[in-house]
């Protein structure tokens, strides 16, 4: 049996409070969230340089019938040299305690965020 704690990753709007368990809480949009200032954010980094690429984002319009192949393009985005090392942070943060990552999205759970998630609970 391993004794390897298994850390909480989880999705989150920016806009949310912080609450008991997020750890550390990551934002990866690109924009800065409408309407939210500087001094309400509640959060720990901001990893824009990780967030999917304008073109793909305006591609993809959170349309849900899209979303996998979204998911799909985004991954193949992850292996650019910068993004691979935020998502490398980022997967350590995970190893090390809970991580919520965040957007500003209103359908959260068809975002880039989302799809972070995804790979960070995957065993590696």
């Amino acid at each position: 049996m391993s004794s390897e704690v298994q850390h909480r990753v989880r999705v989150g709007r920016a806009y949310d409070a912080r609450v008991r368990g997020d750890g550390v809480r990551v934002l990866v949009d690109r924009l800065w969230p409408r309407g939210l200032s500087k001094g309400a954010a509640d959060f720990d980094e901001w990893q824009k340089a990780v967030a999917p690429s304008t073109a793909l984002r305006q591609w993809y319009g959170h349309d849900p019938v899209l979303f996998e192949e979204f998911s799909a393009r985004y991954r193949v985005e992850l292996e650019d040299p910068d993004r691979a090392r935020i998502l490398s942070h980022l997967r350590a943060l995970a190893r090390h305690g809970n991580v919520t990552v965040l957007t500003a999205s209103k359908a959260a759970d068809i975002s880039e965020a989302a799809v972070l998630v995804g790979i960070l609970r995957a065993p590696v």
